[in-house]
């Protein structure tokens, strides 16, 4: 599975949240100021539970975007060793969409958010009534066009990593099954054929 990195700018977003990265697999970067001399109990908690995928980087000097600067830097340096990660900033300086943009020209996987609970894999990956994973798997299996699994298990596996391999066995069943009662699919000896309007 490829790699999820959220660089967070501590100057600008200081989450209550990080506990929602704990069941997935996340790599966090929280970038403090060299002027901020504090964390929460809170914030150092969550970060503890998180052990090696958490790291604090204290930036050194300060200067009218220093810390984005950083940010950037380790974003840079982080793709050329993992062209395939993801990577999430989360901040609410829109100074950052400029280089979003033209990072993704460069087939670099980054995305800004002002808060954590708006990158969509965890928005999936919480999802929570089966009518939500429903819609969700729908859209996902739509985008997914002549790229479709063609076999149950296969099937069963895309929408596994959807929800980031945190589904059992029998809810992953049972979501088959719900899109078969849809007719969103038709099964036949552990063979797939979908009905998909979209």
């Amino acid at each position: 599975m490829n790699t999820n990195y959220v660089l967070v700018d501590f100057e600008n977003v200081q989450p209550a949240n990080l506990e929602i990265l704990a069941q997935h697999p996340f790599k966090i970067f929280i970038f403090v100021g060299a002027n901020q001399t504090k964390v929460s109990f809170d914030l150092a908690q969550a970060m503890q539970a998180l052990g090696s995928n958490a790291k604090y980087i204290k930036i050194s000097g300060s200067g009218h975007n220093a810390l984005d600067f950083h940010i950037a830097s380790y974003v840079g340096e982080l793709a050329c060793t993992e062209p395939e990660a993801y990577f999430h900033v989360i901040s609410k300086d829109k100074g950052f969409d400029p280089l979003m943009a033209h990072l993704k020209t460069r087939n670099i996987k980054v995305q800004r958010f002002d808060d954590l609970s708006n990158i969509p894999i965890l928005r999936v990956a919480n999802s929570t009534s089966r009518d939500e994973k429903i819609k969700v798997i729908i859209k996902k299996l739509i985008s997914m066009g002549q790229a479709r699994p063609r076999k149950e298990k296969t099937l069963q596996n895309t929408i596994n990593t959807l929800f980031t391999s945190k589904l059992a066995n029998e809810e992953l069943q049972a979501l088959v099954a719900e899109l078969h009662r849809n007719k969103c699919i038709v099964l036949n000896e552990g063979k797939v054929a979908y009905s998909l309007k979209g």
